[in-house]
């Protein structure tokens, strides 16, 4: 199955106040692993950011002033998430900034849920941990996720550390970081952030054999749980 998780930084709250997309940020699952694709743009919103959103994520107007603008990453980023299911933390929010950005470009364009299935991980959360936080610093404390790097809020950082906690949710394991390469992809991560995974399999992990008085030692202390009346269940 490929699973895209998905995650966007926006200049206010707010879409029914004209607030724009400024961020999109994409990592690719197949079979539940990462594959090390993403997609991730910075976008011109062509309007003023709100200081409010600044302090989250760190984006600002002059840092926008020679991006892109929606309607130039649209058909790439459609591209990217065809036929995929979507993996998103709060789901109306993206979708209802995604949305509105299409159908900018086309009145008549279908809604991404009716698309692409979607997941959303703050449903799933809640329903798992009712009554307690589920943001996604929660979740990463609460699954034992590292986002030492999330300072400030990135989309891609954010999608990347979403698929984690996404995949320890749901009883799955993610790649661990030991690689220096950067997944494929249009601009790297946000502000300089460098997001490693393995992009398949894991390293071979050495075998270290006990030595002869480890194994004694061992035995020693199967033979004391023996005698106190312990089942010892190594030698049944």
């Amino acid at each position: 199955m490929r699973q895209i998780v998905l995650d966007t930084e926006t200049t206010g709250l707010e879409v029914s106040q004209g607030h724009r997309i400024i961020e999109i940020g994409c990592v690719e699952l197949d079979n539940r692993r990462l594959t090390g694709n993403h997609f991730h743009r910075y976008i011109k919103p062509d309007r003023e950011i709100d200081q409010g959103a600044i302090e989250v994520h760190g984006i600002t107007n002059e840092f926008l002033a020679d991006k892109p603008r929606f309607a130039q990453v649209a058909a790439d980023f459609m591209e990217f998430i065809e036929g995929a299911e979507l993996v998103i933390h709060n789901a109306p929010f993206d979708l209802g900034f995604l949305n509105s950005e299409l159908q900018r470009l086309d009145a008549e364009r279908s809604a991404l849920e009716q698309l692409c299935p979607v997941i959303d991980t703050l449903v799933m959360a809640r329903s798992r941990h009712p009554g307690q936080r589920n943001n996604l610093d929660a979740l990463c404390q609460r699954y034992g996720v590292d986002n030492s790097q999330r300072d400030l809020h990135g989309a891609l950082l954010d999608a990347e550390i979403l698929a984690d906690v996404y995949l320890a949710m749901t009883g799955g394991q993610t790649a661990f970081q030991l690689s220096d390469s950067d997944g494929a992809g249009s601009e790297g991560s946000a502000r300089g952030e460098r997001i490693r995974r393995l992009p398949a399999g894991r390293p071979a992990l050495p075998v270290i054999a006990a030595s002869a008085e480890e194994l004694a030692a061992h035995e020693a202390q199967l033979d004391a749980i023996a005698a106190g009346g312990g089942r010892v269940i190594w030698r049944d």
